[in-house]
Parts: structure tokens; sequence; C-alpha cells
């Protein structure tokens, strides 16, 4: 059964309460009606009108009182009041309006001007309750969410103390394999079948694998809570250091690196722009080509620089680009990598305010790339 809006008409004149009762229940309306001021909030009390239509001039308290203590009433300060007056005195209609009356008509009443008013402020009134509503479920959503967040919070904070308490407990356990393996490979390999050297190696090997991904994810997990101050870098010394890092793997693949006499000065954290060269590079002696050349550069774009290597590689498809930077992929399927390192220098760059990306061609080489905010000194020449 549909519901039909509710008006109160409050007017000591019988013959105006008969004229706007038919006609408003004729449009559909369900009407009640007061004849002063005090049966109205008496009435109101018990039956809450969707709007008033309310008389100025009547004995007892007038209508001006009368919206006053309905306006002072929190439960029933919202219901829309359109003032119904004979006065022609602007200063009256703008008393009204001051009191909390959404509109007025002046008397005699038109009728289809009274239907129109009372339309249009009982559909704002509709559309404010609903809105009201929805203000209410969103509030309520939040909670939940802030609930939720602050729960997966907490459960996040524990897996981390947890994981980075394992990876450090398994480093020692690690570190000892590696170095009772390596003993045993240089003072007993003579007295060792094949088999059993074999075994070692694999065991000194895959150990050092392990102490690899363990200090990935760790530096991973500290890349994504630790707070750093940019500072200007010196890319010259953090290439320095990533060379004495890498220099038996040069030796191994036999490579060769280019660097410019100068580099641009950017904003970063040497620590972790040390890994992004360190993988950067690896990766290019790893999969740059026979006897693996790697150019190194920088160029100014804007306010940022770019920074990159080119290699002399066979190149990659877009497919294998698009692929790239996710974590624990490995492109080539010969390779013993975990998958990590293209992931965290992109969560490094990123984390610096800057961007990562490649760009290939099959048979033509690639050039790894990553950007980062200039160095502008803000010191005064005298």
């Amino acid at each position: 059964m549909q519901d039909f809006p509710t008006i109160l008409i409050v007017d000591d004149i019988p013959d105006n309460v008969s004229t706007l009762f038919h006609f408003l229940d004729t449009n559909d309306f369900e009407v009640l009606v007061a004849r002063d001021g005090e049966a109205a909030l008496e009435l109101i009390e018990y039956e809450r009108p969707d709007l008033i239509l309310l008389d100025v001039m009547m004995p007892g308290i007038d209508g001006f009182e009368t919206c006053q203590r309905l306006k002072a009433d929190v439960k029933t300060q919202e219901i829309p009041i359109i003032f119904m007056t004979a006065l022609s005195d602007t200063v009256d209609k703008v008393k009204g309006f001051e009191l909390g009356a959404v509109d007025y008509i002046t008397k005699p009443i038109h009728q289809e001007e009274v239907l129109a008013r009372i339309n249009t402020h009982i559909t704002l009134r509709h559309l404010q309750q609903q809105l009201e509503v929805k203000n209410v479920e969103l509030e309520t959503k939040n909670l939940e969410l802030e609930a939720k967040n602050a729960e997966l919070e907490a459960k996040n904070a524990e897996l981390d103390a947890f994981s980075y308490t394992v990876a450090h407990d398994l480093k020692n356990p690690l570190s000892h394999l590696i170095g009772m393996s390596d003993l045993l490979q240089n003072e007993f390999s003579e007295s060792l079948s094949k088999q059993g050297c074999q075994c070692l190696q694999h065991i000194f090997k895959s150990s050092q694998k392990m102490i690899e991904i363990i200090n990935a994810l760790l530096l991973l997990a500290s890349v994504s809570k630790q707070a750093v101050k940019l500072v200007p870098l010196d890319m010259g010394e953090i290439i320095y250091r990533v060379q004495q890092r890498l220099s038996s793997m040069l030796q191994q693949y036999e490579g060769e690196i280019i660097m410019p006499k100068e580099w641009p000065v950017a904003l970063g954290y040497a620590a972790w722009l040390e890994e992004v060269w360190v993988n950067y590079l690896s990766n290019g002696l790893k999969y740059g080509g026979e006897s693996p050349r790697l150019e190194l550069g920088a160029r100014l774009e804007g306010e940022v620089i770019r920074f990159w290597v080119r290699d002399n590689g066979q190149g990659l498809t877009q497919e294998a680009m698009n692929k790239l930077f996710t974590p624990f992929t490995r492109l080539h399927k010969t390779s013993e990598g975990h998958g990590l390192g293209l992931s965290i220098v992109e969560r490094i760059v990123e984390k610096l305010g800057g961007k990562v990306g490649v760009e290939s061609e099959v048979g033509v080489g690639s050039v790894f790339y990553f950007t980062l905010n200039q160095y502008i000194s803000t010191k005064r020449i005298k």
C-alpha cells in the first residue's frame, strides 16, 4: 500500500481550513488539522507530518512563536514549514525565514501554487532524508572499514615481526652450512668420493641461494616499512661499490662496464640505490650477451633524472617486458634466480619517488632505466 505525504494545516479560520483540506485530499495527501499553535504542538507529539502549512495570525501563540518552538525541538526541527499570511510586509516574511521556514504563500490562497510549493518542499525533504540515511550507512561502513584496517595492520605487524625473526634465525644456521661445506671441500676433497664432492658443492650453492633469497626478502620488507631521508647522491661512488661487489661476476662473464665521466646529482638513499644498480648490472652480465658490454648513463628530463643500463643482449619481446617487474617471475627458465630482483628495484625506486622501465627490441638489446628527482641546490651565490 502506497504511503501518502501527510500535511498539517494550522489555521483558525474554518473556511481556509475546509478549502485546503478538500483540495489536498483530492491530490492524494493525508491531511491533519489544528486550529491554533498550541493544538498543533500537542498533535505533533503523537503524529509527525511531512510538511506544515502554518498561519501567521492566530489567537494564543501566533505562527512565528509556533515555528520557533518547532525549530527548537530536535524531534520536529527538520519538518518543512510554509507560512500562510495575508501580510504584505517584507519584514514579516524575512522574520519567517529567519525562524526556519522554507517558504511562504499569501492569502487569498491559489491552490495550484500551494500544490507546487508543497510538492517541491516534500521532494526536497525526502531527498534530504535519503541523503541522511546514506550518510549514516556510509559512516557505519567507514567505521567497519577502519576496524578491519586496524585489525589487518595488527596482523600484518605480527606477520612482519614473525617473518623478520624467522629470516634472521635462518641466516645463522645457513651461514654455518656454507662455512662447513666450504671447509669440507677445501680440506677433505681428496678423501671424498666424486659423489660426495658433488653433494658438498650442492649444499654450498643451495645454502648461498637461500641466503640470497632471505636477504632479498628482508630488503623488500625494509623498503616497505622503513622511512628514509632523501639526500643528494654521489652516483659515481655508488657505482664504484657496486663494481666491487660484482668483481668476481665481471671476471666470470668477461664483462665490460662503460660509464660517463660525470653523473648528474639526484635525490635518493644510497644503500637502496646500490641494490638497484646491483640488480640491473648483474642481470646485464647474465643475460646481456656473449662478453657482455654494459653502457651506463644518465640524462636530465625536466625535473627528473633518467639513469639507464644498455646491454648488447638478444633483446626482449613485448610479452616478456610486461612480466619483467612482477615478483617471483623468471623469464629465463635456466636461471637459478628467485625472481625478486626487479620487483625489489621497482619497489625501491617508487618509494624514492621515481619510476622504472625497460626499452627493448629483439635482436638489438635492452635498456633498463629508473628515474629520480633532480637535486637542486638552494644555496645563493653572494
